[in-house]
Formats: structure tokens, C-alpha cells, sequence
């Protein structure tokens, strides 16, 4: 055969490099290789973002239970120190037995609310009342007409009895005392179930009459 006939038919049967087919598809693989490192990083990207998001809710949530905490202390604090109880007025004094040997037998006073205080519980509240002479005394809340000694009524604008007290309200407290000479230095003392205690000190007139402003 003649050597441009060898040629032609060696064109005809030969085959394509499986090699070199396997290295232009690699390579083609490789030129897009940029697009998948773009996702990846995109990937990445948003999984911090999430965990970012989420450890500052976590953080910010913690800060707020903590500052809540925090401000309830303080608001329990102030409410602990400072007593949710007021005196109005005076404070009354009834004397019994003849002119000139009166003695007082029977103390009364109005009380309110402090402002943006809550309400009271009455029936929980103590009174400690005493004298130079005498040992303190604790009066609970009764406002049963039989109540025994050591014991206070508390009655809304003097007139309707009632257990509770709330802002606005005054409410006329009495209770009964040993016999007080004339000019003897009174203390009291109004323990409320929450808040500080309210103290105060009364004196007796020199002359005791029916009815007295005690000073």
C-alpha cells in the first residue's frame, strides 16, 4: 500500500486519548471550582451569622432576667424600709371617772395609705402600745362588739368596719388601755404585714378631760 493510503486508513481506525479526554474534563471541573468556593463561603457565612444571633439572644435574655432580678431587689428593699402607713390628724384620747381624777382609758386615731402603696391587710396588722410605767402591750384587729382586751377596731370614715385598707381610704383605728395618768408619755407602735413599722409618741394632757388631743 502506498503510504498516503497507510495514512487515510490509520486516520480512520484510531480512537481519541481516553487520557487526554479524562484531563479536558478536569479541567473544565476546574474552571468552575470558583462557584462552589462561593457557596461554601456563603454557607459559612450565614451558619455564624445564626450562632451569633442566637448567643446574643441568649446573652440579651440573661441581662434582662438579671437587671429584673436586680430592680425587684431594690423595689423590695424600699418597701421593706419605708412604711406604706399615715398618720391624719390627731390623735384622740378618752378620759373616764371623776374631775380632776381622769385618767385615759381609751385610744383613737385615723390612718391612710401612702400614696401608689398597695393595699393593707388590717387583719394581719399589730399595735404596740406602752408606757413608762407598763410593759408593752400587743393589739391584734378585732371588730367583733364582744372583743376582749388587746385588741383595735378599724372602721372606714368611723363608721363601716373592714379588714383592708387602700389608697384613699382613712380609717379610724381605737382601742382600749390601761388607765393613763395625766402627763404620761404614750408609745405606739403600727406593725403592717409588709413595710417598715410606723412609731410615734403621744403625751397626755395635764388635765385630762372627756375628750383630749393628746401632743
Amino acid at each position: 500500500m502506498k503510504s498516503n493510503q497507510i495514512e487515510a486508513w490509520i486516520a480512520m481506525h484510531s480512537f481519541p486519548c481516553l487520557l487526554k479526554k479524562q484531563g479536558e474534563f478536569m479541567n473544565s471541573f476546574k474552571q468552575n471550582d470558583d462557584g462552589f468556593t462561593g457557596l461554601e463561603a456563603a454557607i459559612v457565612l450565614i451558619a455564624f451569622v445564626v450562632v451569633a444571633a442566637v448567643f446574643s439572644y441568649v446573652v440579651l435574655g440573661a441581662g434582662f432576667f438579671t437587671t429584673q432580678k436586680a430592680q425587684e431587689t431594690v423595689y423590695k428593699g424600699v418597701e421593706q424600709s419605708t412604711s406604706n402607713l399615715q398618720l391624719i390628724g390627731n390623735v384622740y384620747a378618752r378620759g373616764t371617772g371623776t374631775a380632776g381624777a381622769r385618767t385615759i382609758d381609751q385610744i383613737s386615731f385615723t390612718l391612710t395609705v401612702a400614696p401608689g402603696a398597695p393595699s393593707l391587710d388590717l387583719e394581719k396588722m399589730k399595735i404596740v402600745f406602752s408606757t413608762p410605767d407598763t410593759t408593752p402591750q400587743i393589739y391584734s384587729q378585732n371588730n367583733t362588739a364582744s372583743a376582749p382586751p388587746f385588741n383595735f377596731t378599724t372602721k372606714l370614715n368611723a363608721v363601716t368596719s373592714v379588714g383592708s385598707m387602700s389608697s384613699g381610704d382613712q380609717v379610724e383605728v381605737s382601742f382600749l388601755v390601761p388607765n393613763v395618768a395625766k402627763s404620761t408619755k404614750m408609745n405606739f407602735e403600727l406593725r403592717p404585714i409588709s413595710g417598715a413599722a410606723l412609731p410615734f409618741s403621744k403625751s397626755a394632757p395635764g388635765t385630762i378631760e372627756v375628750t383630749n388631743i393628746l401632743y
